[in-house]
């Protein structure tokens, strides 16, 4: 009896063989997959950046044939393409221009959208629903189609050659997609924040500038950057409905290095790459709301 108990116990007590064999194949295969991983995000971010580095690359050439022969660059490299453009052309003059039609555009069409947004969100009027799909309908049509009528109402307000003419062009097109941006994020703030502004004395106007738009912020972000991009690299509208080169925008200004006969692709570059320093920085100021604003308004509304 003694020794049959003694090796039952000592059968229990032996340690299992396959349980570390588990846990080396899952730290391999959790190695494997970071790295694997690592180099996905890796050469992603490689092919982003190599289309600014190489435009950074041939702005650097002091011949506007360089790039037919970029490897010829790296032994003459030079800034004489910046110093020109700053300083022999109407780069700030287009500048100035860019930043106002852009920047109105930003705040006259994010007002607009805002309003908006809340209004269906909040608010159940006859046909609110139709009214949404009627702003994603317009932005089915063309720029070809939309040139000529746009340009005969500009033409009958003495827009022409204006920069709020092309501001309100602009925000044609910023407007109705940042309408529907902005109505799903008011979707996720709770309704109770209206009713409890009403109860302190706020009106609905109230209620919207002092309680919904601070909480509101990484949407107005998001619209606010697309209204900016959208108005600053913008070509068709603003070539049509800016006559005076001293108005002319950025992208317009841009097109000057390229005759009939020749292009300046030296020149080119380095213009592209001053042009890209504004957007930038936009870009910096609100992309800490930018990621909260894109997930915030996917909600069902």
């Amino acid at each position: 009896m003694s020794t049959t108990t003694v090796e039952t116990s000592a059968d229990v007590t032996e340690p299992p063989a396959a349980g570390p064999a588990k846990g080396t194949g899952r730290g391999r295969r959790g190695v494997v997959t970071s790295l694997a991983s690592h180099g996905v995000l890796i050469t992603a971010s490689l092919i982003a950046l190599f289309p600014i580095a190489w435009l950074v690359y041939l702005s650097l050439g002091p011949d506007k044939d360089d790039y037919l022969h970029p490897g010829g660059i790296w032994s003459k490299m030079t800034l004489d393409n910046y110093s020109f453009v700053l300083q022999n052309t109407n780069f700030f003059d287009w500048l100035k221009s860019s930043l106002i039609v852009s920047l109105g555009t930003t705040v006259i069409g994010v007002m607009i959208a805002a309003t908006t947004g809340y209004a269906v969100s909040r608010m159940r009027f006859p046909a609110y629903r139709k009214f949404m799909w009627v702003l994603l309908v317009t932005q089915m049509f063309p720029v070809a189609v939309l040139m000529v009528p746009m340009y005969q109402i500009l033409s009958d307000l003495q827009l022409i050659d204006t920069y709020l003419g092309l501001i309100l062009v602009y925000c044609t097109t910023a407007v109705p997609y940042c309408a529907w941006l902005l109505k799903g994020y008011f979707d996720t703030i709770p309704f109770e924040i209206d009713e409890a502004g009403r109860v302190d004395g706020l009106s609905p106007f109230g209620t919207f500038a002092r309680l919904i738009l601070p909480l509101a912020k990484p949407g107005l972000a998001v619209a606010a950057f697309y209204s900016f991009i959208t108005a600053f690299g913008e070509v068709a509208f603003a070539t049509t409905f800016l006559l005076d080169d001293e108005k002319y925008t950025l992208a317009v200004g841009l097109q000057s290095f390229v005759s009939e006969h020749d292009a300046q692709r030296n020149l080119m570059a380095a213009t592209a790459v001053l042009i890209a320093i504004p957007v930038s920085a936009f870009f910096y100021l609100v992309q800490k709301n930018l990621v909260t604003g894109l997930t915030a308004g996917g909600t069902k509304g």
